[in-house]
């Protein structure tokens, strides 16, 4: 491949990106040529072994099913198998290739059994499947190095990652309105939940009820502090503790990926990944719900009056905490740490747009929640096709500080205090601000894909053919 005479050779990066893109196209036409009476050399049973095992590790490691299906294309087209085909739905991984003449097609599939999100095994392979497009890695080069990212440790120590987990907690906090005591009661709180989480996961527990046992833990804790600071007569605002452990538990990486597949025409996935959305919500749901029923049953003071809110307000606090929560969530995702700043400065982004909205235009949340998530959504596609790195990593930690956590508090407690009307309500609100932060995504990266000249192979407008099939497009 590296000597190959069609490959392009200059050193500027956008003409060769722009270049590798046409090459890419003619190779791909070459190889997916209809004259299967033209037959060609058998495939290197290493090659498809190689797709197959990388498309399977993006996809378990939080990857787009679109995504992973172009990243497997590309190194079809690099390693020469021809004719391929790859299908990629939410669980299972398919390659065909059709060497043609007598010989009979190749087909390999590998089903993905656990999932782990891990945006730094992500970027390691993205870049390998950039290298392998550009013909700098041969098929040797290429297996070492899955073998390598495979085995490779993430760049934080494992306490690091819990911690940054209830540091997403304290960080809501602080944003709705927490003290710092309940900041650090809310990092406590949530640690505990998802040690608890943890140990239930060790023991074979489905991960539903995984999730509403980390829920009902940092909701109790904040329960209790609810009716020490009543005893007491502090004034702090515990109920900031359980807004902050539902904003670290809230699934925004499948609530964005379930809208982008369904945009891009991978429905199956699309659906899949909404129905964990709601299963997700459902456990939460239900542990909050069960812990705030039981603590108005035992006469805990729990009124809708002094909940905690979002607000529109731009103060320092409010502003660290939207950088805290994106870039701590980065860390529970494993980003590479030299992406953190600019995370952080999108986290900053994203609430500044989101307040300037609702406060000049007196617009409703999820206006405000679309702008900002419009905005992330172009500053991610961009920066990631300027750093030639994949875009997930740079828009999920980002669109975090607006994740619904404090509506869908409240909606529960309205539900536990018998205002079923309202509850439901703030429930729908909750979830239609989710679906606007999904939609707001990916139609920045809609507009990106619309606009770029360069890019890498299968990145840009030209490579997604199923945007070309509607009202009888050719």
């Amino acid at each position: 491949m590296a000597d190959d005479p069609q490959l392009p050779a200059s050193s500027d990066d956008d003409f060769l990106l722009s270049r590798l893109r046409d090459w890419r196209a003619s190779r791909e036409a070459e190889m997916h040529s209809d004259l299967f009476d033209e037959a060609v050399e058998m495939p290197d049973p290493r090659a498809l072994d190689l797709v197959l095992r990388v498309g399977e590790l993006l996809l378990a490691s939080g990857e787009s099913t679109e995504v992973v299906s172009e990243s497997m294309l590309s190194l079809s087209v690099a390693f020469e198998l021809p004719r391929s085909e790859a299908s990629v739905t939410f669980t299972a991984i398919t390659l065909s290739t059709h060497p043609g003449g007598d010989h009979p097609p190749v087909t390999g599939e590998r089903v993905v059994r656990r999932r782990t999100l891990d945006y730094f095994r992500v970027n390691e392979l993205h870049a390998l499947v950039q290298d392998a497009a550009l013909g700098a890695v041969e098929l040797e080069g290429a297996i070492a190095r899955l073998r390598a990212i495979k085995r490779a440790h993430p760049p934080y120590p494992s306490w690091l990652i819990v911690t940054g987990f209830g540091l997403i907690a304290s960080s809501a906090s602080l944003m709705v309105g927490g003290q710092w005591l309940v900041a650090a009661f809310a990092f406590v709180a949530t640690v505990l939940g998802d040690r608890t989480s943890a140990f239930l996961a060790r023991r074979g527990v489905a991960e539903f009820y995984q999730m509403a046992a980390a829920t009902m833990v940092a909701s109790s804790i904040g329960v209790a502090l609810l009716w020490g600071s009543d005893q007491l007569d502090l004034g702090l605002q515990a109920g900031a503790i359980i807004t902050g452990n539902i904003m670290a538990l809230l699934p925004g990486r499948p609530l964005v990926a379930s809208l982008q597949e369904g945009i891009s025409g991978s429905y199956v996935s699309g659906m899949a990944r909404l129905l964990e959305v709601f299963l997700t919500l459902g456990a939460i749901i239900s542990g909050v719900g069960a812990v705030a029923y039981t603590a108005v049953r035992l006469g805990v003071d729990v009124t809708l009056d002094n909940l905690p809110t979002v607000g529109t307000g731009v103060e320092f606090p409010v502003l660290l905490g939207a950088a805290g929560i994106a870039m701590t969530f980065a860390v529970s995702l494993t980003v590479p740490p030299r992406m953190l700043p600019w995370i952080g400065t999108m986290g900053v982004v994203i609430w500044l747009i989101y307040a300037t909205v609702r406060s000049l235009l007196d617009a409703p949340p999820i206006l405000g929640t679309a702008a900002g998530a419009v905005v992330i959504g172009v500053m991610g596609h961009a920066l990631a096709r300027r750093t030639r790195r994949p875009v997930l990593p740079y828009v999920i930690p980002a669109i975090a500080p607006l994740l619904p956590g404090s509506i869908l508090y409240r909606g529960l407690l309205e539900i536990t205090l018998n205002q079923p009307v309202q509850g439901l309500l703030s429930l729908s609100e909750a979830v239609a601000i989710g679906l606007g932060l999904g939609a707001g995504v990916s139609f920045g990266g809609e507009l990106v894909r619309a606009f770029q000249r360069g890019g890498l192979a299968g990145a840009g407008r030209r490579s997604r053919p199923a945007a070309r099939r509607s009202r009888g497009a050719a």
